[in-house]
């Protein structure tokens, strides 16, 4: 019993390496599955008409759950980094390395299919309002992560840089959901709509949320892959790497 629930051991890039392998497939198998699913509800099973809004509100099909995806992916990768600054893992700061693009991925489609919305529902490509400016934010904290670790050499120094880093950002998340959700709307007057799920079309918020879903398995499937190329290369000249790349059918 104490085996099966020692998830410990794979706190091991050695470890963590197999254990990877078998779940890409399943996690892209269901990222697949569930965007297919999302899309078709989105287009087909809800109303043609939301408010005063034409058929362009499908976009929030894509734009809403990026949205999310570039905070909550931005927040595990603040978690992944205090994990490896406080107890010295190299998985956990591999895997803070690995979510950065897949961050930045989803923020930059954030942001563009919000540029399009604002375009079609308002006229405006951008409004410097706190919302908009801070996803921009975000993703220059993504784009700076990734710029930190490519311009120094050393892993060790290269963990410990880019996770304070990621760690001082960290306040641009609470700034985010405040002004989405701020509670005085004349306080933080924008274009952009206040952030709430109640009075949707019930339709509507089934295909927005397995669209998060199929995002969430997507950046699985994408961060597991793209950490077991970090640990092969961090790794290359161990033992177990040499044995792994041998016997790899």
């Amino acid at each position: 019993m104490s085996e099966k629930l020692n998830w410990f051991k794979y706190s091991s890039p050695a470890s963590f390496y197999p254990l990877a392998d078998k779940m890409i497939p399943w996690f892209f198998m269901a990222a697949i599955l569930l965007t297919l699913v999302g899309l078709y509800w989105g287009f087909f099973q809800t109303p043609d008409v939301l408010s005063d809004q034409k058929q362009y509100y499908r976009i929030i099909f894509v734009h809403v759950p990026a949205a999310w995806m570039s905070m909550w992916l931005y927040i595990v990768l603040v978690g992944w980094s205090l994990i490896g600054l406080i107890f010295n893992t190299r998985l956990s700061f591999m895997l803070a390395s690995a979510i950065a693009p897949s961050g930045a991925i989803f923020t930059a489609l954030a942001l563009v299919t919000g540029m399009i919305w604002g375009k079609t529902s308002w006229g405006t490509w951008w409004d410097w309002d706190p919302r908009m400016t801070s996803e921009l934010i975000l993703l220059f904290l993504y784009l700076g992560y990734m710029g930190l670790q490519s311009a120094i050499s050393d892993p060790q120094r290269i963990d410990r840089a880019s996770s304070l880093l990621a760690l001082v950002g960290g306040v641009c998340i609470p700034v985010i959901y405040w002004s989405i959700n701020c509670p005085d709307p004349n306080q933080c007057a924008a274009l952009h709509q206040t952030s709430s799920l109640k009075g949707i079309e019930a339709n509507i918020l089934f295909a927005m949320l397995i669209m998060v879903l199929a995002f969430l398995a997507y950046s699985f499937a994408i961060i597991i892959m793209r950490v077991k190329n970090i640990i092969l290369h961090r790794e290359r000249n161990t033992l177990w790497v040499t044995e792994a790349l041998e016997f790899k059918p």
